[in-house]
């Protein structure tokens, strides 16, 4: 029920009005406590009499619900569903894992307000991994081999995460935000472009995170642990529903850098952007005096990638899509002469 106005029959006029929808401050004493909830209100406009229309008690409780859930600091259902999807957990198990009963969890996703102590539990695991971790170890004996190996893995993921900076992982989201199917490597690959472009454009790197030349282009090894398990499959951004809003921590700068990247970079896959690197001179100078087949982790400093990056935008004005793609152009031609001008 959205609708600020409407039609419905008022008692006071005896037929049918037009009402407002309007907000009036209730009380409500619960447990020995009084509280005051603002909830929504049909106002009759002949009269100004409140007037009972369809839907709008089941609102009012919801509005109450959610209040004094964010008054006394209660987890809320979609946190609970947010808990199971991040750990890849059905509702009686976590509700064991956590030491309620194997019925408790499913009583609270049918909107039964939680216990203060067994909101706190539920808030410990939503911001800390290691305490999932923990929990999961206590309680092992009552879950199956397969929910706890499944769950562990699931933690251990969340800590690489949470152990990203913010503009790392407000990067990571943008981009899977706005390009569907990225795979690990063609994830690494664009954080790499994002990072030189941004700084050769403004002056300085979007995260702190240091990037690493391996035998298959640039990488950030903290990204790598995280989505490792994906192999060469699309990235499922499930592990990302406890960043709600990290976006938000990105400047308009930053964001339209990131769309030049996607717009351009990300219209090839993982190997074709791993070949544009291998003909780079950040990761042809880290990988000097390596094989082709031999492993290597040697830096790829911040400034070199700034450097490199400031000159190619001398020559390409990679600060429009065109400069962009005239670059990838002539560097996928440089590869090897196959591709064409998008």
């Amino acid at each position: 029920m959205t609708a600020e106005k409407g039609k419905d029959f008022c008692i006071e006029c005896r037929k049918e009005t037009e009402y407002m929808l309007q907000k009036r401050k209730v009380r409500k004493k619960t447990w020995n406590k009084e509280y005051f909830f603002d909830v929504t209100i049909a106002v009759c406009t002949e009269c100004a009499k409140e007037i009972g229309i369809a839907g709008l008690l089941d609102k009012n409780v919801q509005e109450m619900d959610e209040q004094y859930r964010a008054i006394e600091g209660i987890v809320t259902v979609q946190d609970i569903e947010k808990l199971m999807k991040v750990y890849k957990i059905d509702k009686v198990s976590l509700s064991l894992v956590l030491g309620f009963s194997g019925i408790t969890i499913p009583r609270y996703l049918k909107n039964q307000i939680p216990s203060k102590e067994h909101s706190d539990i539920m808030k410990a695991v939503l911001t800390s991994p290691t305490y999932m971790k923990e929990q999961l170890i206590e309680n092992r004996e009552k879950l199956t081999q397969a929910t706890y190996q499944k769950t562990m893995a699931a933690s251990d993921r969340m800590e690489h995460l949470l152990s990203l900076s913010e503009k790392m992982l407000g990067v990571i989201s943008y981009v899977l935000e706005k390009r569907k199917e990225v795979t690990p490597l063609m994830l690494q690959k664009l954080l790499y472009f994002i990072q030189g472009i941004h700084s050769s454009l403004y002056g300085r790197p979007i995260f702190r995170e240091d990037c690493r030349a391996w035998i298959h282009g640039p990488v950030y090894p903290e990204v790598y642990d995280l989505f490792k398990d994906f192999k060469y499959n699309p990235i499922d951004d499930s592990y990302f529903a406890l960043l709600g809003g990290s976006t938000d921590k990105l400047t308009k700068a930053e964001k339209k850098t990131i769309n030049l990247v996607i717009n351009t970079f990300g219209v090839y896959d993982g190997k074709v952007l791993e070949t544009i690197t291998h003909h780079e001179t950040p990761w042809q100078d880290a990988r000097k005096g390596y094989e082709d087949s031999i492993p290597s982790s040697e830096l790829l400093p911040k400034e070199e990638i700034m450097e490199y990056y400031t000159t190619v935008n001398h020559k390409y004005k990679i600060n429009t899509e065109e400069g962009l793609k005239n670059y990838v152009h002539d560097m996928l031609y440089k590869a090897d002469g196959q591709y064409t001008k998008l």
